[in-house]
């Protein structure tokens, strides 16, 4: 674990400083069916497990996606079922309210922990967590949707809002505003989910992400959008250090290489060539 955690300090401390090229990744959704049985959000778009772990420059983040709503704690079983099979980079996220429950994560296997609701509710875990960890260890994730007017619309000058328990509640908190207060205290990155492009495959929200990217100095992860390989590289350009999709993946509707193809035809340079393990 603790030679995991360097390689992936210096993967981090390399996007930083803009000497890797941009990577992208693959997100595995879990959520609690009614039964109480724990459900992988996924399909055939991959064989196994470790075929994901075949492939370089990804990161899989698993994302317990109703742990929050659910009031309840992250699956840690599954978390450690999972980082036996996948060697590469693995961020969790789900559930995360203190500490505590990062100790329990990274000892179960994963490599980065997100905190998304925990971190509203009480903002000052995120110096606790960065100041235990240290910051390469903490992803920011940011669930961000466009301000509505009180007919429900979405408000053209509203400016984005952050919101809770996976989409479902509204804050009021101005979300370029919480991305750089949560880096000032700590958080090594920010995964932002934007919440109004997530399923629409319509392209991610470059206005979101320029937005953003002015306003911190650490990593931003581009997620919610993806439907074709055009999609990426404006991500990119718009200040993306990486890039996130889930269904286009899962589904097969999109193949990891033709990725990368397009990244490096719109002129970003990207890292090739496959693990064995």
């Amino acid at each position: 674990q603790q030679k995991r955690q360097k390689e992936l300090k210096a993967m981090m401390d390399g996007v930083a400083a803009n000497v890797l090229p941009p990577h992208f990744e693959a997100t595995l959704r879990v959520h609690r069916a009614d039964n109480g049985a724990l459900r992988w959000i996924r399909s055939t778009g991959w064989a196994t497990r470790t075929e994901v772990g075949q492939l370089r420059r990804i990161i899989v983040t698993f994302l317990d996606v109703t742990a929050s709503s659910g009031e309840r704690a992250t699956t840690y079983d599954v978390v450690a079922r999972t980082a036996e099979e996948v060697f590469i980079p693995l961020t969790v996220g789900g559930g995360v309210r203190e500490v505590a429950d990062v100790d329990r994560l990274l000892r179960a296997g994963a490599d980065k922990v997100g905190i998304n609701t925990g971190a509203i509710a009480r903002p000052e875990v995120i110096d606790e967590i960065a100041a235990r960890f240290g910051a390469q260890v903490l992803v920011l994730s940011a669930d961000v949707r466009r301000r509505r007017a009180a007919d429900g619309r979405v408000d053209p000058g509203g400016g984005f809002e952050v919101t809770t328990h996976g989409g479902r509640r509204g804050t009021g908190i101005d979300a370029v505003q919480w991305c750089a207060e949560a880096a000032r205290r700590g958080a090594g990155e920010i995964l932002l989910n934007s919440m109004d492009a997530d399923g629409t495959k319509a392209g991610f929200d470059l206005e979101l992400i320029r937005l953003v990217r002015a306003a911190v100095d650490v990593p931003v992860i581009a997620s919610g959008g993806a439907g074709e390989l055009a999609h990426f590289a404006p991500a990119v350009d718009a200040g993306a250090d990486a890039v996130l999709a889930a269904s286009v993946f899962h589904f097969g509707e999109l193949a990891i290489p033709g990725v990368k193809d397009a990244l490096a035809a719109a002129g970003h340079p990207v890292r090739r060539g496959v693990s064995a393990g």
